[in-house]
């Protein structure tokens, strides 16, 4: 997920929060399917994450100890990013024809180690994560069904146990600017179809997603008007929010990526608006823990392929 949409005020946002907020649940909107009494979403209940590791015995992905995180900048860096020494490797500028002057906004990574970055302005390109050359689409802002132009996404195993699937979930916006509660989709990166799902529910504002090899999705979100954030686990076939882990003093700031690889989900904000901070959640013990920066490089979108090591 990158800055926010450039059609997105700051007068609407703060809208949005104040509409949304609830004393202790952020971002998670309120509405009648909340749990309090306070009218807040039933955030609180939720249980923790519950992250499924893939079934022993060989799988399609022979090479997966070597799959690395990809992470793209909104000064159009794209690097690697090796999650157990928190390293990063720069791989090059990316130079997508964007004849508007829009930049990164959040990127995805398949298996064939194949990225594609979406940019602030709804085009969607195709990036070597070899080389960083940059190839357009003729995908369409909105996707042919009204989608939202800028979404956050991440592969996840397929439902029928081989194969992924690319799952964006969409920036709502209405005509005055304020951002409402987003939507849950899938997008075909041979048709370029977008696929509607539904809203996610409880509500959560510009999410950002990873996936993972056993066929789990995760959202990254903000909460508690934007001072912390939270990890949220996703039903695929409904859109519902089921598990949650709050990352207390986490804040996205002004971009955000999220990951998963080896069992640990990595976030990357900008709270102080231009360096990125990298930050590990260990959903086994439950612990956090800052353990890398990137001064100057505000990281806006991240990718991983489900082959990745999963535990």
């Amino acid at each position: 997920m990158g800055k926010l949409p450039a059609f997105v005020s700051l007068s609407g946002l703060v809208a949005a929060v104040v509409t949304a907020c609830g004393s202790r649940t952020g971002l998670l909107v309120p509405g009648p399917q909340g749990g309090g009494d306070d009218g807040g979403a039933p955030s609180d209940a939720l249980p923790p994450l519950d992250v499924p590791e893939p079934p022993d015995g060989p799988g399609d992905c022979p090479d997966g100890a070597s799959t690395l995180v990809y992470v793209i900048s909104s000064q159009n860096e794209l690097f690697s990013f090796y999650p157990p020494t928190a390293t990063f490797t720069p791989i090059g500028v990316i130079s997508c024809p964007d004849p508007g002057g829009a930049t990164p906004f959040s990127m995805a990574v398949d298996r064939a180690g194949v990225a594609y970055v979406l940019f602030n302005d709804g085009l969607l390109f195709q990036v070597s994560t070899l080389t960083a050359a940059c190839t357009p689409t003729p995908f369409q802002p909105g996707g042919g069904v009204g989608f939202s132009q800028t979404f956050g996404m991440g592969y996840s195993r397929a439902p029928s146990g081989t194969g992924e699937l690319l799952y964006v979930a969409a920036d709502n916006v209405d005509p005055a600017g304020n951002l409402g509660p987003s939507t849950l989709a899938t997008l075909d990166t041979t048709s370029l179809s977008v696929h509607v799902i539904g809203q996610f529910l409880p509500s959560i504002l510009q999410p950002e997603l990873t996936g993972t090899g056993s066929g789990g999705l995760f959202a990254f979100y903000a909460t508690n008007g934007g001072g912390d954030s939270a990890i949220g686990q996703v039903d695929r076939t409904t859109a519902a929010v089921v598990a949650q882990a709050v990352l207390p003093g986490v804040a996205q700031g002004a971009g955000w990526a999220f990951a998963f690889w080896g069992g640990d989900f990595y976030t990357f904000t900008a709270p102080d608006q231009v360096d990125t901070v990298v930050t590990r959640y260990r959903p086994s013990d439950g612990s956090i823990a800052t353990v890398a920066t990137t001064p100057g490089q505000t990281i806006v979108g991240a990718g991983v392929s489900t082959c990745a090591p999963q535990r």
